[in-house]
């Protein structure tokens, strides 16, 4: 699933793209894409609006329109968007919707697995929509470790999980909160409350790096993940663990392992990232993994 990184990247090559342009003619040709509304009644609302901005929260794109209105996109697991010069968009049978701008470019929606949305909201919806559904943005300089910590302090959940709810932390996923738990050296299992304050400043810190790498090197490109200008994201190749299992740690060599937590695969080293209450359970004759690792 795109997440934070990669959506912000699309947001990047479209922005240019789309402000002042106007939607000339768009065709819906997915139920699914607007349900419960009606494809061809959203379409016709569209047509005429003139692009204001193009903004991103967390997952979400947020084509912002003159009138006060905003298109939210959500591409969900294999949502991508093309931008292609008049006449010149390829064949695709998965393409669910274009936009005619008036410059006579499209924009084109492609959706192999049909779990994508747009939302056509009301001046007065879209702020309140987005903040009943996502939390702080992870870059924003208001995201401070302090509010990190009061969003885990009552999570007994493992901290994997409550960082893939998008009310903690807007636009972490699968693959950066993977990403993120290995550098800061916390296992995924840790329950989130129990994280002292050295280890959520490391959290933290930790988070915006993994996503910052990510917005860098444009995204993640597994399988259906594009750019708009048909491009793939490279930040696949510098993943630390997510995907690596069996494969040497590069911090201290130990074979990364998988589990599952919250349903999803987990990648970690059990190395750099001891368990919950290893150390306490170890012999205190001999070093705690957690000790171990914090010299490598």
């Amino acid at each position: 699933m795109p997440e934070l990184p990669e959506v912000e990247s699309v947001r990047l090559q479209l922005a240019p793209v789309l402000t002042g342009r106007r939607f000339d003619h768009v065709e819906i040709a997915d139920t699914r894409l607007t349900r419960p509304l009606d494809p061809a009644t959203v379409a016709r609302e569209l047509e005429g609006e003139r692009v204001a901005a193009v903004d991103r929260r967390g997952k979400y794109l947020i084509v912002r329109f003159e009138s006060g209105r905003a298109l939210l996109v959500h591409l969900r697991m294999t949502g991508s968007l093309l931008h292609a010069q008049a006449g010149t968009l390829p064949g695709d049978p998965y393409r669910r919707a274009v936009v005619r701008l008036d410059d006579g470019s499209d924009v084109a929606y492609r959706d192999v697995r049909r779990f994508g949305t747009w939302l056509l909201l009301e001046p007065q919806e879209v702020a309140e929509y987005v903040d009943a559904r996502v939390g702080a943005e992870p870059l924003a300089e208001e995201f401070r470790p302090r509010d990190l910590a009061a969003k885990l302090a009552h999570r007994r959940a493992p901290i994997k999980a409550a960082l893939l709810d998008q009310r903690t932390v807007a636009g972490v996923g699968n693959i950066y909160a993977d990403e993120a738990l290995w550098r800061a050296r916390i296992h995924p299992l840790r329950p989130a409350h129990e994280l002292d304050v050295a280890q959520t400043r490391a959290l933290h810190r930790a988070i915006r790096r993994a996503l910052e790498l990510g917005i860098a090197r444009q995204g993640s490109t597994l399988t259906d993940y594009r750019l708009p200008d048909g491009t793939t994201g490279r930040m696949q190749t510098e993943f630390k663990v997510y995907g690596r299992g069996g494969e040497p740690c590069s911090r201290c060599g130990t074979p990364i392992e998988k589990i599952r937590v919250a349903g999803r695969g987990t990648w970690y080293c059990p190395q750099c990232q001891p368990p919950p209450g290893y150390a306490a359970s170890s012999s205190s004759s001999r070093p705690s993994r957690a000790r171990r690792a914090s010299s490598v």
